[in-house]
């Protein structure tokens, strides 16, 4: 099959999405694929890569450091050229015109779904949701239920992620995203600190970690407001921040007098997994994620994750390896210290044993179980309506 992925919001510092077209487009190619790449960028390029080719098309800036191909007719022509076997659309804006593009062609069209609209709306602008949330919600379930009818198929990471699409109709798969357990893996005991050592003192304090995007949505202040209540509590901790994003200043001025370092982006993802395999647990506050990718990667490493209560990135967690808490900074303090009362050895295998279940290939594999069927089935209309046309010369 001739596999076309576009993607919108796809950029050298994009967290889970980029993550997740790249370890699918790789998982296309190994399987005996091809695999082309759309993305947004300054100009106009094509490139051939390991993992396909990849086509850049012009593309506006937006909010957050990323951009948007804001004219569909681009992708078009290059659909057009292209005659792909199936296409698959990680974008609920500009880019899911591809969905019709494709009916009309008789090519099969799947929409993953990386982020649910109303968990994100309240999430972004909460005093708003608050206030009109309630008006809102059926306008969103509307334009979601729209969405799906313009795709074959509609990919969901997780229970929380399906209910967008509830009632619509259409053909919705729940496949888990996954994890490269090569990369993102325990460190070895005789690395991670000296038997002897006290935790949890002014000289040895209990390691944490935030990653991700530094965004409202994401909710980063309430691990910083964890920190701070940990330690009015009288819990050494010190809280180590990967990632970057448009709230970067307004945090590090709230957190100028606290124990933390904030790194902004982290492009070696090596390099990550050992910091974050370091730590004794990692903090995720995000109210809002329809998956959760950087909880699974530190399960992986071995380390424990607090994440919120809602959302799907709690759907992750398994005895022993994490604690889902309400997304404010007292909560979240409250299941950092539960965890860490934990035996160090139990959680971190406990970590690692729920990772394990989730390794990419079974995600590739699930996601070409996608692509396969409607290819198969575009293939069949296909003979079904040149038959009828025979018939109808016929007669």
């Amino acid at each position: 099959m001739r596999i076309v992925q576009l993607a919108n919001a796809y950029n050298p510092t994009s967290g889970g999405l980029r993550t997740v077209v790249d370890e699918l487009g790789r998982g296309y190619v190994a399987a005996g694929h091809e695999r082309v790449l759309v993305i947004p960028g300054q100009r106009h390029s094509r490139e051939d890569s390991e993992s396909g080719l990849v086509v850049t098309l012009p593309s506006v800036p937006v909010s957050g450091g990323y951009r948007m191909i804001h004219r569909f007719s681009r992708v078009r022509d290059l659909l057009e050229e292209l005659q792909p076997d199936s296409v698959e659309v990680s974008d609920k804006a500009t880019l899911a015109a591809a969905g019709p593009w494709a009916r009309q062609r008789g090519v099969g069209a799947v929409l993953i779904s990386h982020e649910r609209l109303d968990a994100v709306a309240a999430a972004r602008f909460p005093h708003a949701w608050r206030a009109g949330g309630r008006a809102l919600t059926p306008a969103l379930n509307r334009r979601s239920r729209r969405l799906a009818t313009r795709f074959d198929a509609v990919v969901v990471a997780s229970a929380f992620a399906g209910t967008e699409f509830a009632g619509t109709g259409g053909l919705l798969w729940e496949i888990p995203l996954g994890v490269d357990l090569d990369t993102f893996r325990p460190s070895c005991p005789e690395t991670v600190r000296e038997p002897d050592v006290p935790r949890g003192t002014g000289e040895h304090p209990w390691k944490l970690v935030y990653s991700g995007r530094l965004s409202v949505e994401k909710n980063p202040i309430a691990a910083i407001a964890a920190v701070k209540a940990l330690i009015c509590d009288d819990l050494a901790v010190h809280l180590d921040v990967y990632g970057t994003g448009s709230q970067r200043q307004h945090l590090e001025r709230i957190a100028a007098d606290l124990p933390i370092t904030f790194h902004g982006h982290l492009g070696d993802r090596v390099e990550l997994a050992a910091r974050i395999a370091e730590a004794d647990v990692v903090i995720a506050p995000g109210p809002a994620e329809t998956f959760g990718l950087t909880v699974l990667e530190s399960l992986a490493c071995g380390t424990p994750v607090v994440t919120a209560d809602t959302g799907g990135a709690g759907e992750l967690l398994a005895a022993g390896a994490g604690l889902a808490a309400a997304s404010t900074g007292a909560d979240m303090a409250r299941a950092v210290a539960g965890i860490l009362a934990w035996p160090e050895a139990e959680r971190r295998a406990a970590a690692r044993r729920r990772a394990e279940q989730f390794p990419w290939s079974a995600t590739i594999a699930s996601m070409l179980d996608v692509h396969a069927s409607l290819a198969a089935r575009e293939r069949s209309l296909s003979r079904l309506k040149r038959r009828g046309l025979r018939r109808r010369k016929i007669s």
